[in-house]
């Protein structure tokens, strides 16, 4: 009885509230195939190190300018078109729902394009930014993936004990590097041994989730990987 009603309310709900594209407003999805298909991809070959495409045989412009401590950034999407919509829509205007199918897209770039990883943990916010947004986009997206790739996920491990101003706020990258140091930190010794992959929403210069896994490797991480929906190439 109870998967009947589950579905009664959600015909309910469609029927009250239509899923419309987030970018060109047709009725039916949150990404309709027209716009899924005009989705800007980061196509191979890409930088083995930060995972942006580059012509072969060529210097990537786009890797950290300070000496990185994460093993490796990935991402399928530019932060373009629908993909920017998407993800202010999911950070700014409360639209949680969009979390499931974006996450969806993750895991199946994580599928085509392996990752080593034991455990799924997401970029945390402050309890100060936390409190204002009320939810943490990263943690929904790793919820989703880790769903998706029966993966363990654990949201405790590693906390933000520093509050800094935004990131986008900031003007350069070595800005943006000194704004995170050391403003993360491991509760517990959960990822000692293991391999991590981080997940965040977008990244730009690399410089929070490289922040991100100085933390994990100080509590005893074997690697961590970052893997977020986008990127952000300037």
């Amino acid at each position: 009885m109870l998967p009947v009603l589950e579905g009664l309310k959600k015909t309910a709900l469609d029927l009250l509230f239509p899923l419309r594209c987030i970018e060109c407003g047709k009725e039916g999805s949150l990404i309709c195939p027209a716009c899924y298909n005009r989705l800007p991809w980061i196509l191979p070959p890409v930088c083995p190190f930060c995972g942006v495409d580059k012509p072969p045989e060529t210097h990537c412009t786009s890797c950290p300018v300070f000496q990185p401590v994460i093993d490796g950034m990935r991402a399928p999407f530019r932060f373009e078109a629908a993909i920017r919509s998407a993800v202010h829509r999911l950070k700014y205007r409360n639209l949680r729902a969009i979390a499931a199918p974006l996450a969806s897209m993750m895991a199946d770039y994580l599928g085509d394009n392996p990752l080593p990883y034991d455990i799924i943990i997401p970029v945390p916010l402050h309890n100060k930014r936390l409190r204002e947004r009320g939810y943490n986009q990263s943690e929904l997206l790793a919820k989703e993936i880790g769903k998706s790739t029966c993966a363990r996920v654990d949201k405790n491990c590693l906390m933000r004990h520093r509050h800094t101003p935004a990131q986008a706020m900031t003007k350069s990258i070595q800005e943006r590097h000194s704004n995170l140091a050391d403003a993360f930190i491991c509760k517990n010794d959960t990822v000692r041994g293991k391999k991590v992959l981080l997940i965040d929403d977008v990244a730009t210069s690399g410089a929070t989730l490289d922040a991100c896994a100085k933390a994990l490797k100080s509590a005893g991480a074997a690697s961590v990987w970052g893997l977020t929906l986008a990127r952000d190439i300037r």
